[in-house]
């Protein structure tokens, strides 16, 4: 039976930078003060305040938030990268903060796998070697390691490319050695840090792309730090959405645009086409008779927009099926309808 237990269980983590650090989350007094008001009393400056989740196995996790929110933080303390201040982190139910030296290692080395912004390649190593290196860190042979390097250079789409050196590589290229690298070791977690930030916009849209693959071909859990939205969006099955050091909403891509929980986050998602995130979980009726027999077939997690296409070329409901069972149909008025509310709701904020 396959474990329910979350990959990363993290309880009331708390990152504070300054003279006492360890007194600031302890301190009632402190909890609901600003960022600059914390500073000024205290001379600290909390990066991850009070912050709890989860990270399901085989779920791709973003966290999401604007420059000094303390997202790149709170990753560096999932295998304390960074020291947390307080609170707990555990891994397959393991408390990661009370891990020696070598147990840290084994878990930096052979279960979570970081890839940076910055790719961090060695200049003088061949794209092979880049890759095989987590591997000779391993204590791998050379024959071996060279094999499983080559395997992961082509998942990635740099076959041809392994004996050239990363000056010779475009942005984009370079960031799909690290990904390789990072693919070598076989981690049960692969953490980004906005990987893709310092690429041209085309290469980070097929960056993101090689990603979703990989994620939808392997089932590897991830977890991805983004400032981008779209980004977001696209690669995430759950968001985190911070600021200031704490989270402010945990949900769905749908949830997080559908549902936003305060001010900041709905004007942080108001000018998402919400019709190209929000489902058709949101616009199904009860099939009336017959209407589950025929008409086009669309999946819970068709969006709005890709349903309205389906509806209007067919000219009839569109069937809303999951493991062979109709659960509802769309038709053209209640997508509209949702459509319609959603600018209502964008006139209203």
């Amino acid at each position: 039976m396959a474990s329910t237990e979350p990959v990363f269980a993290v309880r009331d983590l708390w990152k504070v930078f300054g003279p006492g650090a360890d007194r600031i989350p302890a301190a009632a007094e402190h909890a609901h003060l600003s960022a600059a008001e914390l500073h000024a009393r205290t001379g600290c400056t909390a990066a991850v305040r009070d912050v709890s989740f989860d990270v399901h196995r085989g779920e791709a996790f973003v966290v999401m938030g604007l420059s000094g929110s303390g997202k790149s933080t709170l990753v560096r303390c999932l295998t304390r990268l960074i020291e947390p201040t307080s609170g707990t982190i555990a891994m397959d139910g393991r408390p990661v903060l009370d891990m020696d030296r070598a147990q840290l290692r084994d878990l930096r080395r052979h279960r979570a796998a970081m890839v940076f912004q910055h790719f961090g390649l060695l200049p003088h190593r061949s794209v092979l070697d880049n890759v095989a290196y987590g591997l000779e860190i391993q204590g791998m042979g050379k024959a071996e390691r060279r094999e499983k390097a080559a395997l992961m250079v082509a998942k990635v789409g740099l076959e041809g490319l392994e004996h050239r050196r990363p000056g010779q590589l475009s942005g984009g290229q370079q960031q799909r050695v690290g990904l390789a690298r990072a693919l070598a070791v076989d981690p049960e977690v692969l953490l980004f840090d906005e990987p893709f930030s310092a690429l041209d916009p085309l290469i980070r849209r097929d960056m993101q792309d090689e990603v979703i693959r990989l994620h939808r071909d392997e089932g590897r859990t991830m977890v991805f730090i983004t400032h981008d939205l779209s980004e977001a969006l696209k690669v995430g099955d759950r968001i985190a959405l911070m600021r200031d050091g704490r989270v402010v909403q945990v949900g769905t891509p749908e949830e997080i645009v559908g549902a936003p929980a305060d001010d900041y986050v709905r004007d942080f998602v108001r000018d998402v086409p919400r019709e190209h995130v929000m489902t058709v979980r949101s616009a199904m009726r009860p099939a009336r008779d017959g209407e589950s027999e025929s008409g086009p077939v669309v999946t819970p997690d068709t969006t709005v927009v890709a349903a309205i296409e389906s509806v209007v070329r067919s000219g009839v409901p569109a069937r809303v099926m999951e493991d062979g069972r109709c659960l509802g149909v769309v038709d053209h008025s209640r997508l509209l309808a949702v459509v319609a509310n959603v600018s209502d709701e964008q006139e209203a904020a």
